[in-house]
């Protein structure tokens, strides 16, 4: 059901020690850093990803951003129709991200309270 989840931080630096301290015993650790976005997960297999927020950044939403697998491109222009027709509002429509990876197909929803809602797929 999921593919990745990401959560907007304050403090990107105490957030990597804090999950990296909690889920060592679960096999992860940091395995992508640059910038202001760190992903941690099994080793070369992010699975959450840290985004720094400055307190200051008003325009950057607050909630929590989910990923849902999708198994194929059409399931995720389905999940993106679907998700606009019930009021979500547009937040990337579905097309391949190729900054993220060669073949990531996504498409990105607000939901009504705010969270960044993603489906994707990865492939033909």
């Amino acid at each position: 059901m999921f593919d990745h989840v990401g959560l907007r931080v304050r403090d990107l630096a105490r957030s990597m020690r804090f999950y990296e301290a909690a889920l060592t015993p679960l096999g992860c650790g940091v395995s992508v850093e640059y910038g202001d976005v760190a992903g941690i997960g099994k080793p070369g297999m992010p699975k959450l990803w840290l985004h720094t927020v400055p307190a200051n950044d008003a325009a950057t939403p607050r909630g929590v951003h989910v990923a849902f697998a999708a198994a194929s491109r059409a399931e995720v222009d389905r999940f993106y129709a679907a998700g606009i027709a019930a009021g979500g509002t547009d937040n990337g429509a579905p097309g391949l991200r190729p900054d993220y990876s060669p073949d990531y197909y996504g498409a990105f929803l607000i939901d009504p309270d705010g969270n960044n809602v993603e489906a994707v797929t990865f492939g033909a």
